[in-house]
């Protein structure tokens, strides 16, 4: 829901798709996304520099509140997996953003591979947080 006039972080919500189904994170806190851009410099024999961009995917994170084992045991599951020599499958991230307007938009993370930065630190009287970066081939708007 916006705020005068201003899209605020309350405003997105993030559903993340593996191949066996929804990986339901606890309480996510925080989501960051960028594109991948390769810049070019092109010289001339004119000696005028001309410029060239390219996209190379996407990279992002999100902020994690551990309030159960699902990010612990989807580590634990592809780390089994990488040392069973079982082949690791991209995951889809699916964006939702409620716009000032009251228009929704849906960009979707194709080609996702995840990893856990930050499993958390353990100590009294505070919330264990945790950290996942991921890197995306594409992100398309639905």
């Amino acid at each position: 829901m916006p705020q005068n006039g201003f899209s605020v972080g309350r405003d997105v919500s993030l559903s993340i798709s593996g191949p066996s189904g929804a990986i339901n994170l606890s309480l996510i806190t925080g989501f960051e996304a960028k594109p991948d851009i390769i810049d070019k410099k092109v010289k001339g024999l004119d000696g005028v520099t001309r410029h060239v961009r390219f996209p190379d995917g996407w990279a992002g994170g999100f902020d994690v509140e551990r309030q159960d084992s699902t990010l612990d045991d989807y580590w634990a599951q592809l780390e089994a997996n990488y040392y069973a020599g079982i082949n690791e499958l991209p995951v889809t991230i699916m964006e939702t953003i409620t716009e000032v307007s009251g228009a929704v938009s849906q960009y979707l993370f194709q080609g996702v591979l995840l990893k856990l930065t930050e499993a958390g630190k353990f100590s009294g009287d505070e919330t264990v947080k945790q950290k996942v970066d991921f890197v995306a081939a594409r992100r398309i708007k639905l």
